[in-house]
């Protein structure tokens, strides 16, 4: 069967910082960077995502182009003979599955609460614990929570049947498109509210006295963490777009634009709380209740707020949904490679597999939540073993896997990188990739699995 590709490189670029750009940016940084102190957190997350996050991108986008096909067979195409790389073809898409299983629930969560700002269930003046109440009755209610997840999952699996160029690549720019302009709206909107200025005083200055009172460990850390998760890598979510590509262009070029996109809508993201948390009065350190309880309640004490908060969900909509098609293109792509189905049977077993694989993360916020793994619910427990586990320990195999003479090796991951018009990657890098960059790598991963 002939491989699909992308029918432009603005589609690549677009369905490829769709994959990145989820609740890690959207969601995670802003209380990330509220926990951390704002300012410097953000510089050195920038300053990680250069250093760690686009040679890691450069390496998947690579086994993909290079191989033409998913992380199993890409692995088999490019290994060593008798060599074993391939096997974590399996856990890339055992971590996609996982991923799917607490991800589909989270985005079905951002479509009820645009519904909710949309047809006027948060009111004007609404106080405090009625509008935390709203997410705590949510959560409580696996019927509606079942709903809208699979609203996410059919939709999800719709577009991904029409193929990658009329499906995934068609729908992704149109969202895509969306997002970007609504997120500009938000922030200025956000940036001109009246006593906003100390909310980005707070998010773009870099200030030592709050990073010495949140820890300066702390602070570095945090930023490593975020911008290693920040793109997804590690279990082949941005190889299988490699596989899509032509060679047009080099690799780190594309790396550094998918990179400059993920990071623009998450800094927007922190232009659009910031400063409307600063101007309304509300703390900006609540963690993750940051997005479902505190800004409703900036929203519905703002003038326009039910506007405002449904485009904000809204946002928060496009962007966790191109994540999910994304990861679903993924799947089904891996189920095509492996076991040789075409891609609508693909399409209708993976969304059934899906709707029932999704419930026990709903049921464990509920009927089931005095089940505990390891002293963690469902959603709680899938997600550390992408997050922890598996997103890292992929990494490290994507990496040593093109800079070792055990695996592909240095030589071919760069001639693959640098083929075609636009930005190289310079030789002399190969020691820091073989000897920083794992080191950078297992502090992650030692660090997601060391409890605080």
């Amino acid at each position: 069967m002939k491989r699909e590709s992308f029918q432009s490189r603005l589609g690549f670029i677009l369905v490829s910082a769709g994959c990145a750009i989820g609740i890690g940016n959207v969601w995670r940084f802003p209380y990330v960077a509220g926990e951390n102190g704002g300012g410097l957190f953000v510089l050195l997350y920038l300053l990680f995502l250069a250093v760690l996050g686009v040679p890691t991108l450069t390496m998947e986008l690579a086994v993909g182009r290079a191989s033409g096909k998913s992380a199993l067979h890409g692995f088999k195409a490019l290994e060593k003979p008798g060599h074993k790389w391939h096997l974590h073809g399996w856990a890339c898409m055992l971590g996609n599955y996982v991923l799917m299983m607490f991800y589909t629930t989270v985005c079905g969560w951002m479509m009820s609460y645009f519904a909710k700002f949309l047809t006027g269930s948060f009111t004007p003046g609404m106080d405090t614990a009625t509008v935390t109440q709203v997410f705590t009755d949510l959560k409580a209610d696996p019927i509606e929570m079942t709903v809208w997840m699979a609203v996410t999952v059919i939709l999800g699996f719709i577009v991904c049947s029409f193929g990658l160029q009329n499906g995934l690549e068609r729908i992704s720019k149109y969202m895509m498109s969306a997002l970007l302009v609504l997120i500009v709206i938000l922030a200025v909107n956000s940036i001109l509210l009246p006593n906003g200025g100390e909310g980005l005083k707070f998010y773009l200055l870099p200030d030592f006295k709050r990073a010495a009172d949140v820890g300066f460990r702390n602070v570095l850390t945090a930023a490593m963490n975020q911008a290693f998760f920040t793109l997804s890598l590690g279990i082949g979510s941005m190889q299988i777009f490699g596989s899509y590509m032509k060679k047009d262009n080099t690799l780190t070029g594309e790396a550094v634009r998918i990179c400059v996109l993920d990071t623009f809508v998450a800094l927007m993201s922190g232009l659009i709380i910031f400063p409307a948390c600063s101007a309304f009065g509300v703390a900006t350190n609540s963690g993750p209740s940051l997005i479902f309880e505190t800004l409703p309640n900036v929203f519905v004490n703002m003038t326009g707020g039910r506007i405002w908060g449904a485009l904000f969900f809204l946002f928060m909509t496009f962007a966790s949904f191109t994540t999910v098609i994304a990861v679903f293109e993924n799947l089904l792509s891996s189920c095509i490679d492996n076991f040789g189905w075409s891609r609508k049977k693909a399409s209708v077993i993976n969304c059934i597999f899906m709707l029932i694989a999704s419930m026990p993360c709903i049921l464990g916020l509920n009927v089931l939540k005095h089940v505990q793994i390891a002293g963690r619910n469902f959603m709680d427990m899938e997600d550390f073993l992408v997050s922890n586990i598996l997103l890292p320990v992929g990494c490290l195999i994507f990496l040593l896997f093109c800079v070792t003479r055990w695996g592909w090796g240095f030589d071919k991951y760069l001639e693959e990188t640098n083929t075609g018009n636009g930005m190289k990657m310079p030789r002399w890098l190969k020691p820091v990739f073989q000897f920083v960059l794992p080191v950078l790598i297992i502090l992650v991963l030692l660090q997601g699995l060391i409890p605080a």
